[in-house]
């Protein structure tokens, strides 16, 4: 069937996927999808018009052999009467030979209608399988579908990912980290010196008060006086 073909297609489309320029699988998988959803359609059908025929053929069976039995009835009667006085026995041979005549006529088509309803069985048993397999085939291709999209969902994302970081510069990125870090040294030694600056000029102030500085000496000259003006000088 062709759609075996599709199949085919199908799978190696999946198996080429990594190649340049090629179709893309997960719309090739789709359209796969659809036509084994339009060969499943029309097998089907076919398979609901072979029923049809073969229950049409057994309803004919029934029929012919029901027709047939009938006739055969008809020249047990006949004879019967013809025994019992009630026909002409001649006569009564004639009609009961046309009437065996005519169950012969329809055995054979009993026999027709059995083999016409045993092929239509056999059509039929052929179609459900082919139904069965089709089946089988888009169950298994809509799960590949599922997978297949997954897998591209990753991968894009994952060549994305890659391609950033290849068009990254990793020396221009490393060079620009040195310099920061060579900035921020010089802020920090900058900031010490400046830091180093300040305790020196706050020990050259201290110095320069502790030299100039008045009030002891005023104090001992003020302490003398008093203890001269009070007579306690030794």
């Amino acid at each position: 069937m062709n759609f075996f073909k599709r199949l085919f297609k199908i799978g190696q489309a999946e198996a080429n996927a990594a190649l340049d320029g090629m179709e893309d699988p997960i719309k090739m998988t789709e359209q796969g999808i659809r036509d084994l959803k339009i060969d499943l359609e029309k097998s089907l059908e076919s398979l609901a018009q072979v029923k049809a025929l073969a229950i049409r053929a057994k309803n004919d069976v029934e029929e012919f052999t029901s027709k047939a039995n009938d006739y055969q009835q008809k020249a047990m009667l006949i004879l019967t009467k013809a025994k019992n006085g009630d026909l002409n026995a001649k006569e009564a041979d004639e009609l009961a030979k046309q009437a065996l005549v005519k169950k012969e006529e329809t055995n054979q088509q009993v026999e027709a209608a059995k083999n016409e309803a045993q092929s239509f069985d056999e059509s039929v048993a052929k179609l459900e399988a082919n139904v069965q397999e089709i089946k089988n085939s888009l169950k298994k291709w809509e799960n590949e579908l599922r997978t297949l999209k997954a897998r591209h969902k990753v991968a894009k994302a994952t060549k994305n990912l890659n391609k950033e970081m290849a068009e990254i510069d990793s020396s221009s990125t490393v060079a620009m980290l040195e310099r920061m870090k060579s900035k921020i040294q010089q802020e920090e030694a900058l900031a010490e010196a400046y830091g180093d600056l300040a305790n020196e000029n706050k020990t050259l102030d201290q110095k320069l008060e502790e030299l100039t500085d008045t009030t002891n000496q005023s104090a001992e000259e003020d302490l003398a006086a008093l203890k001269k003006q009070l007579g306690l000088n030794d």
